[in-house]
């Protein structure tokens, strides 16, 4: 997702703002991970970014489908890559899809837009999509371009909804079936010293984990009265304060830090214990930007995370600090990247304009999986234990008491938008 207060000191936001695109129970995935350790590890191995374009044997027909400011921006990056060739666009605004389809070339016959737009990238001839949607649709979305034996490279969060995390693994699956591929684009899982710093607590560097604390810090999207539909929703990016369409801030933006906690340990929470609230000034909309989770693993590893989401002039901070017996580990999105063993010399390391290089690493990873013919899709399961997990800690803020994964997944609650009026 693209917000304003994203970009660290060393990227470069050039100047975007979003304009975005609308484009069963888990059973006995219930507990603890859902994708296999080998395919975590392979996972954690990154493309090597490109500073400037290669030659490629082969381009790949790509259509985007969102044209706000992290969609141009990915398709910048795309295009840098040298393997990709921009063939379709579409953004539910007309306006949005006819600039971006002039700034990357694409003919005007294959520029779309409206509810209906993705189809028709899909039906345009594209060889893989890029999907850069509101939280709610990348269900409907992924489905049918895997349906149409489509590449996938989507963004976060998947679902806001348990039913459509459902849905999102299933379509992991049956990409791997059909020999495609489905990329959810995590930026801290690239990060090297990241990398190094997960391998080595996994190894039990620290000793025995006893807590991981996560934080996610931002200045929040105004919250504007609604209009007769949520068309006025769907722009910079107001739609995260609703959870039927972003499914709230602790998925839209602190599922960053959430997400690298999952990806460190391993597993997800069996159970959270929350607290939240709406503090924006005027809200409009039913997602809190305040509040507190208090997660519980299986073996009694306690997870604590900490979101606010207001215009005080707070740094930025996405972060997730794991504590050991030995010693402890901090892995960030922006900030130095640390780990300490108690009678050792510590390691430390900046983290480089995540922004943009983690996603030109996911985009140089998504190319070589299709063209080398790796379909483990390992990042899909992944990207459905985090999501899994904000949603956890959303419903049990909401409730203010604990709430148990088992619960939330018997529970299995559908959260739809509404999308009367909107244009097709």
């Amino acid at each position: 997702m693209d917000y304003g207060f994203h970009f660290g000191p060393n990227d470069n936001p050039q100047g975007y703002s979003r304009r975005l695109f609308l484009g069963g129970a888990l059973g006995a995935a219930a507990t603890a991970s859902l994708w296999e350790s080998a395919a975590a590890i392979a996972a954690d191995t990154p493309a090597p970014g490109q500073a400037k374009p290669q030659t490629f044997d082969r381009k790949l027909k790509l259509g985007l489908v969102g044209c706000g400011g992290r969609g141009n921006f990915l398709a910048k990056l795309f295009q840098q890559h040298g393997g990709y060739e921009l063939h379709a666009v579409t953004d539910y605004f007309p306006r949005n899809s006819a600039r971006t389809g002039k700034l990357l070339g694409v003919d005007p016959r294959r520029c779309f837009s409206g509810l209906s737009g993705y189809k028709k990238v899909i039906e345009s001839g594209i060889e893989a999509i890029a999907l850069e949607v509101p939280t709610c649709f990348f269900a409907d979305h992924s489905a049918a371009a895997i349906d149409a034996g489509i590449h996938v490279y989507m963004a976060k969060p998947i679902a806001v909804d348990v039913p459509s995390c459902t849905r999102i693994l299933a379509a992991g699956k049956q990409a791997t079936a059909k020999h495609a591929v489905f990329l959810v684009d995590y930026q801290m899982p690239t990060e090297p010293i990241n990398i190094e710093v997960a391998r080595r607590v996994r190894q039990g560097e620290i000793g025995k984990l006893l807590k991981v604390v996560t934080t996610g810090c931002s200045g929040g999207h105004v919250d504007p009265p609604r209009g007769t539909t949520i068309e006025n929703r769907l722009e910079h990016n107001i739609w995260d304060n609703d959870i039927a369409i972003g499914g709230s801030s602790l998925l839209c933006f602190d599922i960053h830090a959430i997400d690298a906690a999952v990806w460190v340990l391993g597993q997800r929470p069996i159970a959270a214990m929350g607290i939240s609230r709406v503090c924006r000034a005027d809200p409009h909309s039913d997602g809190a930007d305040i509040g507190g989770v208090v997660y519980e693993y299986a073996g009694g590893l306690i997870h604590e995370h900490s979101g606010q989401h207001v215009p005080n002039g707070v740094p930025g901070e996405l972060s997730c600090k794991v504590f050991g017996q030995n010693g402890y580990a901090v892995v960030n999105y922006w900030h130095d990247t640390e780990f300490h063993v108690r009678g050792r010399k510590p390691l430390t390391g900046t983290v480089n304009s995540l922004y943009p290089n983690g996603a030109a690493r996911n985009i140089a990873t998504f190319y070589d999986c299709i063209t080398q013919g790796k379909f483990d899709n390992p990042t899909v399961p992944r990207a459905v234990d985090g999501a899994l997990t904000c949603i956890l800690g959303r419903e049990a803020g909401l409730r203010h008491g604990r709430l148990t994964m088992d619960e939330l997944l018997r529970e299995n609650k559908r959260i739809e938008a509404d999308l009367a009026g909107l244009k097709d």
